[in-house]
């Protein structure tokens, strides 16, 4: 899935330490290999790893190969997008979107 030098893939395993232990805003894409509209949202995601590379963290979720995280964040659809600050949930946005969305999600 990940191409971008920047992006974390987070699993069950490092949810902890790159995302509640984060010192910067997270931003996690929560997706599946199998899903349609996961795979438009990925080269956004990516680029977004690229231009916000030290001002906040971009990850991502395999949904199938995580399912604890997806699980405790109660991740029903794919693609979600969350925005946690200090470990804590600040935006939520389901479905496919755009790289102007998910900039609002990080300001608002």
């Amino acid at each position: 899935m990940a191409s971008s030098a920047n992006l974390v893939h987070l699993t069950d395993q490092n949810w902890e330490q790159e995302v509640v232990r984060a010192t910067i805003p997270v931003l996690v894409d929560f997706s599946a290999t199998w899903c349609g509209p996961c795979r438009l949202l990925a080269p956004i995601i990516e680029k977004l790893a690229d231009e916000l590379a030290g001002k906040v963290k971009v990850g991502e979720v395999d949904t199938d190969e995580s399912p604890n995280v997806a699980t405790k964040y109660s991740i029903r659809s794919v693609p979600t997008v969350i925005v946690f600050v200090g470990g804590e949930i600040k935006a939520r946005h389901l479905g496919h979107t755009t790289r102007e969305n998910l900039l609002k999600l990080l300001r608002d």
